[in-house]
């Protein structure tokens, strides 16, 4: 199986962690296919490591294609959409900092995709050293230690606008 982490995609409305994407797409960029048949390749690549059910193959088609044309184009980003990660044993304390972030978002009317990370294997290859810890939109915000509110509000806001 592939060792690289995986890298999360926005499927219909669900961002969707799929092993092996990155080296798929760099051989599809090396490529430089077409959309449909980008998409194509992509899906079957995925498909060897990924659980890709029946009913929604198209829905991983389109979102491949279109992040295989977002990147082809030299965008970085699909939209506004946040990604939350909260590492840690499943504790109290990364409870309790989950709460906080569901609070935060709720007030400022934000939303965000929230993927809690209990596997030290996958917590480490995130490049966290010490739980718990919190990732937003991919940079790794704060680690070891309780952030206040009004860090976590700030951290949002920032991930926000960007």
């Amino acid at each position: 199986m592939n060792d690289t982490p995986p890298k999360f995609l926005k499927i219909g409305k669900s961002s969707v962690g799929l092993i092996g994407l990155e080296p798929a797409m760099a051989r599809a960029l090396a490529q430089d296919l077409n959309e449909d048949a980008a998409a194509e390749m992509l899906l079957v690549a995925i498909e060897k490591n990924n659980y890709v059910p029946a009913g929604a193959r198209e829905n991983y088609r389109a979102a491949l294609g279109a992040e295989y044309e977002r990147r082809r184009h030299g965008e970085t980003s699909g939209g506004d959409e946040l990604l939350v990660q909260v590492f840690g044993s499943g504790c109290v304390t990364c409870d309790k900092l989950e709460s906080q972030i569901f609070d935060i978002l709720a007030r400022l009317g934000l939303a965000a995709d929230i993927d809690k990370v209990f596997d030290l294997d996958d917590i480490w290859r995130h490049g966290i050293i010490s739980p718990p810890a919190l990732k937003i939109n991919g940079a790794i915000k704060c680690q070891g230690k309780m952030p206040t509110p009004s860090e976590i509000e700030q951290w949002l806001k920032e991930a926000a606008a960007s």
